[in-house]
């Protein structure tokens, strides 16, 4: 008969549960989960489930094409349908948005590139990039709105392969963005002034590569290309916020990092940090894709225009 010591599994002793009940207090144990009660009796609030009085509803239009100059936003036809309270673009952004890098609590970022992507300014970088978004008194008119947006567009040439795009002759995506070489991680770098759709340049160098291929007895060489992936959780970015008079910004969010959200907020649209209080909700996933802020900023911007 052996000890719970002697056991092994391929060389490693095993142990069982009851091992480790014995030895650690929360170690092999099934701890009752925290938000476990709330989200099985169904007492939890997720971003969707903000409902307030005078709640008003928004909707997104979209650029359909992958690259393209917007020439003009008539929003006049969805304004005309009774129950439309407001429309924004990027034009309702603050002017001078700062293009510098600073910290946005979960990562470093520019918040003009920022504020690009919760709404496309001179172009959409992307299909189904942001162009302008509604808010009206029901979903459904909300979405009927969108359809009544009249946007003209130029489309140019897409670029669809990395490859091509860090050619010195691709078309540009970010007109004004230049190439910066990086010597370690979290810092702006040097801006070496080359405009081009390479954001940044970083080398990890450890020990001899070159001599390393010489003494290896087999180098093996392949190459894959495989598709752009996304997490696949089950509920979308949500977003609620109250632009009170006294211009204190509210958010309820569907979020991974309200820190993150409260400042990318704040830096898009020019207001102190303290000024921005951000409440997360429960989220239906995210594994990390519920970091970035896409409708926090493009809410506020509503409710401040409807009043």
């Amino acid at each position: 008969m052996t000890t719970t010591s002697e056991r092994k599994v391929n060389g490693a002793p095993a142990y069982s549960s009851q091992d480790y009940k014995s030895k650690y207090s929360v170690v092999g144990t099934r701890p009752i989960r925290h938000d476990g009660l709330d989200k099985v009796t169904g007492r939890a609030r997720y971003g969707a489930d903000i409902n307030m009085t005078d709640l008003l509803h928004g909707a997104v239009v979209r650029s359909p094409h992958a690259h393209a100059r917007i020439l003009s936003i008539d929003p006049s036809e969805a304004l005309k349908i009774p129950g439309v309270r407001a429309v924004v673009t990027a034009k309702d952004l603050p002017i001078a948005i700062s293009n510098k890098t600073i910290d946005l609590a979960e990562a470093m970022g520019s918040p003009r590139m920022l504020a690009e992507n919760m709404l496309a300014g001179e172009k959409a970088l992307y299909k189904g990039h942001a162009v302008a978004v509604i808010a009206a008194e029901s979903p459904h008119l909300a979405s009927q709105a969108a359809k009544a947006i009249k946007i003209e567009y130029e489309v140019l040439k897409p670029l669809l392969d990395v490859r091509e795009a860090m050619q010195a002759d691709a078309p540009v995506i970010h007109d004004a963005m230049t190439t910066h070489s990086l010597e370690q991680r979290f810092t702006r770098g040097t801006d070496t002034g080359v405009n081009s759709n390479i954001a940044s340049h970083l080398q990890f160098n450890r020990g001899e590569v070159e001599q390393g291929f010489e003494d290896a007895e087999v180098v093996v060489e392949r190459e894959f290309t495989t598709q752009m992936v996304h997490q696949g959780y089950i509920e979308p970015h949500a977003s609620t916020a109250w632009w009170a008079p006294d211009g204190r910004i509210t958010i309820w969010t569907s979020t991974q990092g309200h820190f993150g959200v409260r400042s990318s907020t704040a830096a898009v649209l020019g207001v102190p940090e303290h000024s921005v209080k951000v409440i997360p909700m429960e989220i239906g996933g995210g594994f990390g894709g519920k970091i970035s802020s896409y409708l926090d900023a493009v809410c506020a911007l509503l409710s401040k225009k409807t009043g």
